[in-house]
């Protein structure tokens, strides 16, 4: 196949609907893409999991309340309940995550960053067969393949002396492009996840900040055109030396102030 396969057809790949001789020219073309090949396999991946949650669901009959026609509710009464939602889920965002130092403002390149990294930690922490989509043993070729992706050189810290050992990684969606997410796990199966983006940034440094969500303790920093996030169910106190350490690595090859 020559003709790259638009998303469509990927997705119709995915969910064994293309006719025999297409889906042998699109496996033929998956085998020389990696990337994509790595996107059909999670979504495969998902469908999985919506048949082994939901197939049981489908073949229930529908409740007698919920073929019940419904009771009209008069519209001012909708607004009221919108704008009540919307108050109340700005409240449960800002306790939630609440920065430690400067307040957090629309220009502010980290002010996102804890919650999408908080999201992040629990889409993938919690996988026991596919946290990562490259394992440590491949830790290379993850690393260049991430950075390629990214744009920017990336490191994978090593935290064995924390007690943590590198999982994997993994390619990840965000609104400045693609992200790249390092897992880490303890001798208990505690884990610890890096996310990493590019960022619209002048080039200098941030200091450390802090937010924590329930037992996710999250920080955060950018440091020139790239932001960090390490999360983890870990208190401030024991969360606080491995960031150092992590902070530590990835500046060895920041070069030296300008005097």
């Amino acid at each position: 196949m020559n003709t790259p396969p638009d998303r469509d057809r990927l997705h119709a790949f995915a969910d064994d609907r293309l006719p025999a001789d297409e889906r042998v020219r699109v496996a033929g073309w998956l085998a020389d893409h990696p990337d994509s090949a790595a996107a059909v396999h999670d979504w495969r991946r998902q469908n999985a999991a919506l048949h082994a949650a939901y197939d049981g669901v489908l073949e229930q009959s529908v409740p007698p309340h919920l073929l019940a026609p419904p009771t009209p509710t008069p519209r001012p009464l909708l607004r009221v309940a919108a704008v009540l939602g919307w108050l109340a889920l700005g409240i449960v965002i800002g306790r939630v995550l609440p920065p430690d130092g400067p307040a957090a403002t629309v220009d502010d390149p980290l002010a996102a960053l804890p919650h999408r990294a908080a999201v992040a930690y629990a889409v993938y922490a919690p996988e026991v067969r596919h946290p990562v989509e490259v394992g440590a043993d491949q830790e290379s070729h993850l690393v260049a393949w991430l950075s390629k992706r990214l744009g920017t050189p990336l490191r994978a810290p090593h935290l064995v002396a924390e007690g943590f050992r590198l999982v994997g990684g993994r390619l990840i969606p965000s609104e400045q492009g693609p992200g790249a997410l390092f897992m880490y796990e303890d001798g208990t199966g505690g884990r610890l996840t890096l996310y990493v983006v590019t960022v619209e940034h002048d080039g200098g440094e941030t200091a450390f900040r802090f937010a924590h969500a329930g037992a996710l303790s999250t920080f955060y920093w950018v440091d020139r055109h790239t932001a960090y996030a390490l999360s983890g169910e870990l208190p401030r106190a024991s969360l606080l030396p491995v960031a150092s350490a992590v902070y530590r690595q990835l500046g060895e090859d920041r070069p030296p102030a300008q005097k």
